[in-house]
This record gives structure tokens, sequence and C-alpha cells, in this order.
């Protein structure tokens, strides 16, 4: 995994600090996506069963020289089979043509339905027996990472959330790193940079080192010590994003980017969606 920062998760499992996302991408879209940016340097790539685009990932792993053993694979539980996860991953491995993943997340914990303790008791099984090397979840608050550690004794290695300049999360993201859950963003551009890129605060940091504003977005994430997936398809803005370890943002810029937040979600409420 060359010219990157890697994360070693409380499992003790390693993962790229920075992925492609591949989001509302079609299954050729994401398929020239992955094999673009492996050719880049990227070595991890999140997709999901709700995508669509497995597929796409599954023939890129086929298409590309880099060795599997290099390549760290997220897919993810959609809701409507949280009583089923072993059916749900082995379809995914089968649409990706692999024996396992890397990371299987549960999409979201639809509390209203109240499955995901017993989704996350499968998602353990799985775990077990070797079909996924770790496990986590996406959009979950703090109440629901706490019944998942009561009742099951076992604390996902990653909490994927919507995480921008605009929803920073930092009460969620201190409370992660108190239980070693390591934080994930989505949506780290926020949808393309809307009401971020514009701003003078980024501007002037990209001027300063000479990069692009989502070039300075994406090196916060990183130096805030969370796990980024910015999505493209376009083959030029998926090598910009992949640039960005030439410099580190100094304290006090950061800080700087810390009075952007506005609670400002974009996506759904994990509250609220089911």
């Amino acid at each position: 995994m060359p010219n990157q920062p890697i994360i070693t998760l409380h499992d003790g499992n390693r993962m790229p600090q920075l992925g492609l996302g591949v989001w509302q991408a079609s299954i050729d879209e994401a398929r020239s996506a992955a094999v673009k940016a492996l050719s880049v340097g990227y070595r991890s790539i999140d997709t999901a069963a709700i995508y669509k685009n497995e597929e796409g990932i599954g023939q890129a792993l086929k298409e590309t020289d880099v060795a599997r053993d290099d390549i760290f694979i997220t897919t993810k539980l959609w809701n409507d089979d949280q009583l089923n996860a072993q059916q749900a991953l082995e379809t995914s491995l089968q649409k990706l043509q692999l024996e396992r993943v890397d990371l299987y997340l549960m999409h979201w914990p639809c509390p209203q339905k109240d499955n995901y303790v017993a989704a996350w008791q499968q998602m353990i099984a799985l775990q077990q027996q070797g079909l996924t090397k770790s496990i986590g979840v996406c959009n979950f608050n703090e109440p629901h990472l706490k019944r998942l550690m009561d009742e099951t004794g076992v604390s996902p290695a990653i909490n994927q959330v919507e995480l921008h300049p605009l929803l920073q999360q930092r009460t969620l993201h201190a409370w992660s790193a108190l239980h070693q859950i390591q934080v994930e963003s989505w949506s780290p551009l926020a949808q393309g940079g809307k009401g971020v890129f514009d701003r003078e605060e980024i501007k002037g940091l990209a001027k300063k080192y000479g990069k692009t504003p989502a070039q300075i977005v994406i090196r916060w994430h990183l130096d805030s010590g969370l796990v980024v997936i910015p999505k493209s398809i376009t083959p030029s803005r998926i090598e910009e994003n992949f640039n960005v370890f030439d410099f580190r943002l100094e304290k006090a810029e950061i800080s700087t980017i810390a009075t952007l937040d506005q609670g400002k979600r974009l996506g759904p409420d994990p509250d609220e969606l089911d």
C-alpha cells in the first residue's frame, strides 16, 4: 500500500486512510473508476450492495495488476437484509468475485425496525467464518453504538458517517476515539463542495499550498485522523484526490476549518431513516 498513510483498526487489521467511493456509479463507471484509481495508487475501494455496482469492482480486480492482498475492499449490508446477513454477504462476494471482503459494514441502523443488534450478531458470525476480515457500521449515532457494544460485547472497527466541513460530528468523533472505533467520512467534500469550496478559508489555503479546494478538504480529513473516501468517476479528479500526500495542514489551519461547522446534514438523519 504505497505512498499513503495506513490506519490500524482495533481488531488489528490495517486499511489505507484514503480510498475511492463509488456511490451512484454504474457498473461500468465503477469498473473504470476502480481501474484508474488502482493505477494511480489507491489501495482501498468502498462499494455497497445498494449501489448495484459490485460487479464493476469485481471486474476491476480481475483487470488490475495490483495483487488482491494489497487491495482493501469494503461493501455493505443493506437495510432490507438486516435479518439475512449471511446470504446478503454471499451475494456480494459472488458479484465481487471474491472469497472474502476486508470490511463489511451495516449500512444504516434503521432504529424503528430495531433489527440492528440481531444484524450485528450475524455480522460477528460472518467475521468468525472468515467471510470478512473486519466488521463495522455506517451512520450510527452514539446510542446505537453503545447498544451494540452492551448487548454483544463487540464494538465496530469502523463507523462510516456523513462528515465534511459543514458537518464535523466532533462529539461523535471524540467518543468513537475513546472507544477505539475509527470514524470514516462519507460525502467528505459536501457533495461537490457546495458551500465549502467557495469559502475564503478554503480558497486561501488552496492558494498557499498550490492545491485545489478539494485537495485541501481531503487533507483536512486526513490530518483530523479520519478515513476518507471521496467519490469520483472522472479520471482527472480521481488522480487529483489522491495527490494530497506532499503537504500537511498546520494545527491552526485545522482549527480555522473547524469554524465552518454548521451541523448541516446533506443526507438522511440516522435516527429517522428506516
